[in-house]
């Protein structure tokens, strides 16, 4: 069960006979998938000024944004009364409640000085209100996106009471050719997968790249000595180097802690796999785990002081937590089936996770004590979640079977009610979440 607190708005998914009953805020109780959309019209952004075509293409992102939650459903623009001539246009409410529209956004774009500026206002139509101060925004023209993200992230929020997510990027492994022959990059795109930006080339294997707290970095698990080892890049420079090395063993599956300052990560000698830590800067690592098994997939705790891995100790493909100094592990699943990649929610309340049970692959949830499991996802192959930055919703790889099958991103919020192909081109995996854009 999901909380959306709503403020003065809340009121609107009720709709406006309760509205008027009620004095001071409203809290939703949404349930699984027990949620109508809420209705809301926004006119094409105003041009008021050199803004070319941008007006209507930031509008369409920020509907896009909106919709795509499953919580919003904007009204056919054809179905509108009044014509709204810009943010300062006075607004005729009984013509937007005609429609039933029952939020309202009004925008405008212009272009001067190099920069683009954005300006909104968002309006509660029953209660014939303003939610908040006006806002706007200014970037460069090649930066639009960012723009339209950064409208749409202020109507969530004040609309949920949620932190936003869509203003954020993820780091992927971009897939191309065929099956037998696969070649992989590194890449960055932004959450709803435009803007791709490549930052290897195929020449080697890379897997799982994990991007730092702040979005600047990424670590990586490449071949190019012709065994794993651990790299990390800069995301604007390019720039690379391969992390410290000991002799005869491979290093993989590797990941920032919450301060960015060190890093948790497998390394394999001698047949064993256990976990290790070092510091970003360099310098020696510390053994967190000493155990005849395979331990991988370390995902730290949002506040650095434990870390959740998958480990085979018990016979099986578990889930286990332990302090990020090291100990005695304690082991949290214990359903049916094969656990793996863990990766702890940002809000810290939740675990998600793959699950791999009679011939099927889940993405799923649980408490971090492991009670509350739930299961979002079914398919073929289904793996590697990763957190959106206000851990709402999950994005993840699904692969198709066959020799003309091929891997893609997915999300569904953490309902399970809400599943969605994210729209890159082409094939892509392993996917990380990075911040919130600042």
């Amino acid at each position: 069960m999901l909380r959306l607190a709503f403020a003065a708005l809340a009121a609107l998914l009720i709709g406006p006979g309760l509205a008027a009953a009620q004095n001071g805020p409203l809290h939703i109780e949404v349930t699984d998938g027990n949620i109508q959309p809420l209705p809301y019209a926004m006119p094409v952004f105003v041009d008021e000024g050199g803004a070319g075509g941008l007006a209507a293409q930031i509008s369409s992102v920020v509907k896009s944004d909106l919709d795509g939650t499953g919580l919003f459903t904007q009204i056919n623009p054809g179905s509108y009364v009044q014509k709204v001539g810009g943010v300062n246009a006075p607004v005729s409410f009984p013509d937007w409640q005609a429609i039933n529209a029952q939020a309202l956004i009004v925008g405008s774009v212009s272009q001067s000085g190099g920069k683009v500026v954005v300006k909104f206002r968002l309006f509660d139509v029953y209660a014939g209100q303003e939610l908040g101060d006006g806002k706007q925004f200014a970037a460069s023209p090649a930066a639009w996106r960012r723009l339209a993200h950064k409208v749409a992230d202020a109507v969530y929020s004040r609309i949920t009471g949620e932190a936003p997510y869509f203003d954020s990027r993820v780091v992927y492994v971009a897939e191309s050719g065929s099956k037998a022959a696969r070649q992989k990059r590194i890449a960055i795109m932004d959450y709803d997968g435009a803007n791709v930006k490549y930052l290897t080339d195929s020449s080697a294997i890379v897997l799982a790249p994990r991007l730092s707290p702040d979005g600047n970095r990424v670590l990586y698990t490449t071949y190019e000595t012709g065994f794993p080892r651990i790299k990390m890049l800069n995301v604007a420079s390019g720039g690379g180097s391969l992390m410290a090395e000991t002799p005869g063993t491979m290093t993989f599956s590797p990941r920032f802690s919450p301060d960015g300052g060190s890093v948790v990560y497998s390394l394999e000698q001698n047949g064993n796999t256990d976990l290790y830590k070092m510091s970003v800067a360099g310098g020696g690592s510390t053994r967190l785990t000493s155990s005849p098994s395979i331990e991988t997939a370390p995902s730290f705790s949002p506040d650095g002081s434990r870390i959740v891995f998958e480990s085979d100790r018990s016979g099986g493909q578990q889930l286990y937590i332990m302090s990020a100094s090291g100990g005695e592990p304690v082991r949290i699943s214990y359903g049916d089936g094969r656990y793996g990649t863990p990766v702890w929610s940002p809000r810290g309340d939740m675990i998600a996770f793959t699950k791999q049970k009679g011939g099927q692959f889940f993405i799923g949830v649980m408490r971090t004590d492991g009670s509350e499991e739930k299961t979002l996802t079914s398919s073929y192959l289904d793996e590697g979640p990763t957190w959106s930055p206000n851990g709402r919703v999950i994005m993840f790889t699904r692969e198709s079977p066959g020799a003309g099958g091929g891997a893609q991103l997915m999300t569904v919020d953490v309902t399970g009610r809400n599943l969605r192909q994210v729209g890159n081109a082409g094939g892509a995996s392993d996917p990380t979440w990075g911040p919130e854009l600042k």
